[in-house]
């Protein structure tokens, strides 16, 4: 697990861009204050995802509003067709801490 900032810098509802060890990341923070953590590209046209619309535990692409899980990658809504990868997140005293080992198997 590799430390990437503070929890309080992610507002709840909102999505950071971080780039871990050459990887670009969507922290993704809902508004129950779960935080979640995606490759920060859409499978569909390669922009951040980390720009996108974040309405549950879903994250919509802003460009052509692909919508991807927060927990699975899976794409919910097209024209994205391929999931994006999951990273695991733990909060440890106040802070984010990501694995860059994808949980759902996908790699970027």
């Amino acid at each position: 697990m590799i430390q990437v900032c503070a929890l309080e810098d992610i507002k709840p509802g909102t999505a950071i861009s971080a780039e871990i060890d050459g990887t670009p990341v969507a922290l993704v923070r809902t508004d129950d204050g779960d935080v979640h953590a995606v490759y920060d590209e859409c499978t569909h046209a390669a922009v951040p995802l980390s720009e996108g619309e974040i309405e549950g535990c879903t994250l919509e692409c802003w460009l052509h509003g692909s919508r991807f899980d927060l927990r699975t990658g899976a794409p919910t809504g097209l024209p994205a067709t391929e999931p994006v990868p999951v990273y695991p997140v733990e909060i440890r005293d106040g802070f984010v801490f990501v694995s860059l080992e994808p949980s759902n198997g996908v790699n970027p």
